[in-house]
């Protein structure tokens, strides 16, 4: 009973699995991720998330003192930066010896125009892959308002790394950040998007979502410590900056192909709903057309290195 029932769980695997893989949704995801220039995308959120990173952290040691030293000091403690890696950080990240961090007008206006240069660029990449007419400057209360969820999110998220820091990775930390990623994540849609998206076309996105920063956490954790040692070693404090800028571009792909899924899922999803889904055979038909051109493409590369060979032989002089 045990084994029979096994064995239909594996076959109920396998069929969602191939639904799910089968090769005309797979191109359906690379052709969005396309259409919305994945890879500049991601270069672009990631320079704006820099350029409004740098700001916000003076901003806040102007505001508590000491603060701009505690942030760069998490920074290294989370990660377990040594070094010129972790001198190179608190260069970056603290004002210049003798430099005034006071508040003034011109610096907050600067601060809001680089915030809402990347708040706005996450807004375009929903408008983007889930077809919406661009709202820009109409939208600058929800961007506003997303600025302030971002903050209380990597607030939230690194106090929960600090109650439970277990170590350099800190799995269990980055395991109880998941829901709170993907219901940020689908906030963040509803929000940069004026409520336009529903939060059941979200769900998808903001599952893969917070299980791809997760990842990237846990993998981050164990990386970067070189690669700041390396850059800083090299470059000096440009190259903890090309570090930064690295590991957010990373990020950026992550969520960038979230969304790209997470909108062909949607969509399948609701043609499931409709009594749209394709049938089992045609599935099969999809996998099995894969694996013929496969086979194909494997054989007739075969012959072509068994005829240059031929070819070799019969071409070299005889000694």
């Amino acid at each position: 009973m045990t084994t029979a029932g096994s064995r239909a769980d594996q076959r109920r695997f396998r069929r969602t699995l191939t639904f799910w893989l089968r090769p005309a949704f797979v191109l359906r995801v690379l052709n969005r991720f396309q259409r919305v220039a994945g890879f500049d995308r991601a270069i672009a959120l990631a320079s704006s998330a820099f350029t409004a990173l740098i700001p916000l952290v003076i901003l806040f040691g102007a505001v508590f003192p000491s603060g701009d030293a505690r942030g760069a000091n998490r920074i290294i403690a989370r990660y377990g930066l040594t070094g010129d890696g972790a001198q190179a950080v608190r260069d970056v990240l603290a004002p210049a010896g003798g430099t005034s961090t006071e508040i003034s007008v011109v610096g907050v206006c600067l601060l809001v125009v680089a915030t809402l240069s990347f708040s706005r660029g996450v807004q375009r990449l929903f408008e983007r892959t889930w077809e919406l007419k661009p709202l820009s400057v109409r939208n600058t209360i929800n961007d506003l308002t997303w600025i302030v969820g971002v903050v209380a999110y990597v607030a939230a998220s690194w106090s929960v790394h600090a109650w439970l820091a277990t170590g350099r990775v800190q799995i269990p930390a980055n395991l109880v950040v998941v829901p709170i990623s993907a219901l940020f994540l689908a906030w963040s849609g509803r929000v940069l998007t004026a409520r336009r998206i529903q939060w059941s076309g979200l769900a998808p996105f903001a599952i893969l979502g917070s299980v791809l920063l997760a990842a990237c956490l846990t993998i981050g954790a164990v990386y970067l410590p070189h690669l700041f040692s390396s850059y800083a070693t090299r470059y000096g404090v440009v190259g903890a900056v090309l570090a930064m800028i690295s590991a957010l571009f990373v990020l950026m792909v992550a969520i960038v192909a979230a969304t790209a899924v997470g909108r062909e899922v949607s969509d399948e999803l609701d043609r499931i709903r409709r009594g749209e889904r394709p049938p089992e055979d045609e599935v099969r038909q999809e996998w099995n057309a894969l694996v013929k051109e496969a086979r194909l493409r494997t054989q007739t590369l075969r012959e072509r290195i068994d005829h240059s060979r031929h070819r070799d032989k019969t071409t070299r002089p005889s000694p």
